[in-house]
């Protein structure tokens, strides 16, 4: 499975911005993670294969939505009211199981991350 993360960029706080994660192929439970500069890679949202289990960090519930369309193969992450402390580098990863997981080293697959600024 090959994953496409797009849609980040350049916003200010308080903004909203959508990325898509498009899989070449059947991408079970799948993830989103981040990494900013000088920081580990963290858990931000996860999904399983129906879109009926998610989870998600602490620091983006009730801000962040991830939900997915399996007949367009792309799983989405909607952050809405960003914050400077969301800005990195947001990579999706999917499982060859169907359950969720925070887990880093639970992902098989990996995508090539797109890069989100959120300016103050």
């Amino acid at each position: 499975v090959q994953l496409q993360a797009s849609g980040g960029g350049l916003v200010q706080v308080g903004d909203s911005l959508r990325l898509s994660c498009a899989a070449s192929g059947r991408a079970y439970a799948v993830g989103w993670f981040r990494q900013a500069p000088g920081k580990d890679r963290e858990f931000v949202a996860a999904i399983n294969w129906t879109g009926h289990s998610t989870t998600y960090a602490d620091s983006v519930k009730g801000r962040f939505t991830i939900s997915r369309d399996n007949n367009k193969n792309t799983v989405y992450l909607r952050m809405n009211s960003l914050k400077t402390e969301d800005t990195g580098v947001y990579y999706c990863a999917a499982r060859r199981v169907t359950s969720i997981t925070s887990s880093i080293s639970r992902y098989n697959y990996w995508g090539q991350g797109t890069q989100v600024t959120v300016s103050s």
